[in-house]
C-alpha cells in the first residue's frame, strides 16, 4: 500500500475505538521507516526497537487524542516515535554536544504537561521554511546535530571541517532559526 492511499487518520480512529488490527496495519505500513527514525536518534538497534514498541503502545493508548485539525495522522505517529526516542536518549543521559542556546530552544519547544504534545505540527512547517533559508553548511550542521544526534566531532568528520567551524555554524544557525521562528 502506498503512503498516498493509506488512511492514517482512519487507522487512528479505529485504534481509538479498540480495533487492534488497525494498529497492526499502521505497523505494517510504517514500522520499518519508524525504526529508521528511532535508530537515527538512539543509534542502537535494540534500543530503537524498544522505542518503536513503546511508541506503538503509546499510539494505541493515545489514538483518541489525535486531532486531524492540528496535523496529519502520519505526522502525529512519527512525532510519537521521535518523542519516545528523544525521551529515551534524555533518560539514559546520552550526551550530545549541545550548547546553552540549543538547550534554550529545545526547552522553549516543550509543550506544557496539560497541552497536547503533538501540536507542534504547524511549527514544523515554519521550521522547514526557516531551515531552507540557511546556507548549506549551517543547515547540515544543525540537522546532523539535532536530527541525527551527532556530536560536534562527528559533524566535523562528516563535513571534513574543523570542530571550531562546526560549533560556529551551529551557533549562527541557531541564532538565525531563533530570529526566523521568533
Amino acid at each position: 500500500m502506498s503512503d498516498d492511499s493509506f488512511d492514517y487518520e482512519a487507522a487512528l480512529r479505529a485504534c481509538a475505538s479498540g480495533d487492534q488490527t488497525a494498529l497492526q496495519r499502521l505497523y505494517r505500513q510504517d514500522g520499518k521507516r519508524l525504526l529508521g527514525v528511532a535508530l537515527r536518534i538512539v543509534r542502537q538497534r535494540a534500543l530503537a526497537e524498544d522505542v518503536v514498541h513503546d511508541a506503538f503502545v503509546s499510539i494505541w493508548r493515545k489514538a483518541g487524542s489525535f486531532d486531524a485539525t492540528k496535523g496529519s495522522g502520519r505526522g502525529w505517529i512519527y512525532s510519537v516515535v521521535r518523542h519516545q526516542a528523544l525521551n529515551l536518549v534524555r533518560d539514559r543521559e546520552y550526551e550530545l554536544a549541545v550548547d546553552d542556546d540549543m538547550i534554550d530552544i529545545l526547552d522553549a519547544q516543550q509543550e506544557p504537561a496539560s497541552h497536547d504534545p503533538y501540536e507542534t505540527q504547524v511549527e514544523m512547517g515554519r521550521l522547514h521554511d526557516c531551515l531552507s533559508h540557511l546556507d548549506e553548511t549551517k543547515r547540515n550542521s544543525l540537522l546532523f546535530a539535532y536530527v541525527d544526534g551527532c556530536s560536534h566531532r562527528e559533524i566535523a568528520e562528516r563535513l571534513q571541517s574543523p570542530i571550531g567551524s562546526v560549533k560556529a555554524w551551529i551557533k549562527r544557525g541557531l541564532a538565525a532559526l531563533r530570529e526566523c521562528m521568533g
